[in-house]
């Protein structure tokens, strides 16, 4: 009873602080519009310059080879690659320097001959295709693999060559349909979760700042009660900005394969969870300036540590029941991550992230009980 008047407390006090409330709530919205002009509502078409010296026969391999280019599309007919021809290599580099542009191709003079005396089953001749660019920026190496694709198909149906293998595709759950702007939606979701350490850590440095626990100690109320009716308004607020974000990215193309409930489950632990840190962050806080300052510390290690932002290398420990427990398993968001992405992309459904449920639900236990244990002996031990 003492609890849910806590919570009824510190929720018309976060009603009181209605901009916060509303920077909380749709922060994540606002990135999912943002993502969603980024990538046009769909994928992202990459930028390819080509030099064409190819001398060219009655084959004219320069000409189709470029065609092959533009040919590559996404699932839904979008091209990949928007090809732009230039007559010189100079001025095609400034451009890639400035990462105007992803890649350049350089089609050799000989490359028609090449392939004529391929098909004619003469002595064989190289040719060689060039490209050209910067290998430390990440479009780079999407577009080269998907430029060799295309002119290697256009050669082998030219000298009609055939493969003795052959590689297929076969694409998981529904991520063969999936647009640029989808991949993006299940870290965001994420990302709606995490901006909540800040309103977790304020709100309880809020409490220590006014003086409200010199009142709890001439009550009968203790700190579970006082803790939990703030972190019941935190989750609240939690699930709120994961329906917002996902009904955001709903209106504007995202479709789920799962069913959404679920999803909305692993937001709401993972807001448990991410308010157990907090609440840890404001053990070391007596004001709200300093939670707001300490609580950064921690949010690039939610963010940038557990592939919300882009992928991490896993860095394994120990293996535990068949799972290998990695470095950053220790961060919630980690298992928000692949859960989101097995229930939103492949369409799974409770049983099969119910290892990742496990995790999140035992890591938001411990960070509770840390908070709860490191609030009393901070705050609350007479000294």
């Amino acid at each position: 009873m003492r609890l849910f008047s806590v919570f009824r407390k510190s929720l018309r006090e976060q009603m009181r602080s209605i901009w916060m409330l509303v920077l909380t709530l749709i922060i994540a919205s606002f990135f999912v519009i943002l993502y969603w002009l980024i990538t046009g509502g769909g994928s992202t078409t990459y930028n390819v310059l080509i030099i064409n010296n190819d001398a060219g026969t009655n084959l004219a391999g320069g000409e189709q080879a470029i065609k092959a280019i533009e040919g590559m599309d996404y699932a839904n007919g979008q091209p990949i690659l928007k090809v732009v021809q230039v007559p010189d290599r100079a001025s095609a580099e400034v451009k890639l320097r400035n990462r105007e542009v992803a890649a350049l191709i350089i089609i050799p003079q000989d490359f028609s001959q090449a392939l004529l005396t391929a098909r004619q089953a003469d002595k064989p001749t190289t040719s060689s295709v060039i490209m050209v660019g910067d290998l430390t920026n990440p479009y780079y190496t999407m577009v080269a693999v998907i430029t060799v694709t295309a002119i290697d198909n256009y050669v082998q149906r030219t000298v009609g060559q055939v493969r003795p293998v052959e590689f297929k595709e076969e694409p998981m759950g529904g991520s063969a349909a999936r647009t640029e702007f989808e991949t993006y939606v299940p870290a965001l979701l994420v990302l709606s979760v995490v901006m909540l350490i800040f309103q977790a850590a304020m709100t309880v440095a809020r409490e220590v700042e006014g003086g409200t626990l010199r009142r709890l100690q001439l009550t009968r109320m203790t700190s579970f009660d006082l803790l939990g009716g703030i972190c019941a308004t935190q989750v609240l607020i939690g699930v709120a900005s994961v329906v917002l974000t996902f009904l955001t990215a709903s209106a504007l193309g995202f479709h789920s394969q799962g069913p959404l409930w679920v999803a909305i489950l692993v937001g709401a632990v993972t807001s448990l969870s991410i308010v157990g840190v907090g609440l840890i962050v404001a053990c070391f806080a007596r004001t709200v300036s300093e939670a707001f300052i300490y609580a950064n510390f921690p949010l690039i290690l939610l963010m940038f540590f557990t592939g919300a932002v882009f992928p991490i290398p896993p860095i394994p420990l120990f293996t535990l029941g068949g799972h290998t427990i990695a470095l950053f398993d220790f961060l919630p968001p980690t298992h928000a991550v692949v859960a989101l992405n097995k229930v939103l992309t492949l369409g799974a459904g409770i049983t099969d992230i119910s290892y990742e449920l496990t995790a999140l639900f035992l890591l938001s236990m411990l960070y509770f009980a840390v908070g709860v244990w490191l609030f009393k002996r901070m705050h609350l031990t007479t000294r």
